[in-house]
């Protein structure tokens, strides 16, 4: 590792004519899809944001590439999720040394964590549920934390950032109360999920996620077993995925029960249509 830091540190002396152009932008990076969409919306035109973990990538395992890191010597703020995911554990570290400048926004900050639920349950060792941001309501506390690191780097634009969160703000607040009224009237409370993402989202809504894998393991066939049973006594016929991780044996599970698997994106930079994407899906499965 002590080798590849010394790579990364000669690439940025060696490699100063071969950064990207500069743009006059304030130059943010945000650990995942989602967060750059709130740096987006309250930025507008005065910044550029990257994101490190890409479309598809998994922030539980993803490894930045040379120029990811050396795009960061640039930038002056980064956005992480600060609420567990290994992707942030294992670099924010290395990420400060490289760039001693750069001004770090806690996008969790003021959020309640929730414990991360199987079969309904917490489990005795409680791990916290990483995906906060699947909730609109935090979603208004995520844009707020953003707001106030973008105007303590960029003071010059603090009317128009505040006035871009606000409308956000209202926005998220309308999108909470339109997925609020879609989901009422069903009957059907409990979903099935392979990873255990949207438990945010299902404590916002008043519905019980029941996730099947737990802290990243394959399934031992008597989990996958207890798990079959748990589908059918629940009359559950979809099985939810995440495109960032195997469905291998989410299909089994939807095999054994008659059912199917549909792919719900906790990691999709369409924040607000994606939310609505997947409350389709949920109420599909839950008539």
């Amino acid at each position: 590792m002590k080798f590849y830091l010394s790579v990364l540190l000669l690439a940025f002396l060696l490699n100063g004519c071969a950064r990207q152009p500069e743009t006059g932008k304030l130059q943010v990076v945000a650990s995942i899809a989602p967060l750059a969409y709130f740096a987006e919306k309250i930025g507008g035109t005065h910044v550029a944001v990257s994101v490190m973990v890409p479309p598809g990538g998994n922030p539980h395992s993803y490894e930045p590439l040379p120029r990811q890191m050396i795009l960061l010597d640039k930038a002056t703020l980064f956005i992480k999720a600060g609420s567990g995911v290994e992707f942030e554990l294992d670099w924010m570290k290395r990420f400060l040394s490289l760039n001693h400048a750069l001004r770090l926004c806690n996008a969790v900050e003021g959020i309640r964590l929730l414990p991360v639920k199987h079969d309904g349950e917490a489990h005795q060792h409680e791990r916290y549920d990483p995906h906060y941001w699947l909730s609109p309501l935090n979603g208004i506390i995520i844009a707020r934390n953003v707001k106030k690191d973008l105007i303590s780097v960029d003071p010059v634009h603090r009317l128009e950032y505040d006035a871009n969160c606000a409308k956000l703000e209202a926005e998220l607040q309308l999108l909470h109360q339109e997925i609020q009224r879609k989901l009422a009237g069903l009957k059907k409370r409990r979903f099935l999920v392979f990873h255990p993402a949207w438990g945010y989202y299902a404590d916002a809504f008043r519905l019980e996620q029941i996730a099947v894998e737990e802290e990243g393991k394959t399934l031992t066939p008597r989990q996958m077993q207890r798990v079959i049973e748990k589908a059918k006594t629940s009359r559950i016929g979809v099985v939810f995925v995440s495109p960032q991780f195997s469905t291998v044996q989410a299909e089994t599970i939807a095999s054994e029960i008659g059912g199917s698997t549909i792919s719900v994106d906790p990691l999709s930079p369409d924040y607000q249509n994606n939310l609505r994407r997947a409350t389709s899906a949920f109420i599909e499965s839950l008539r």
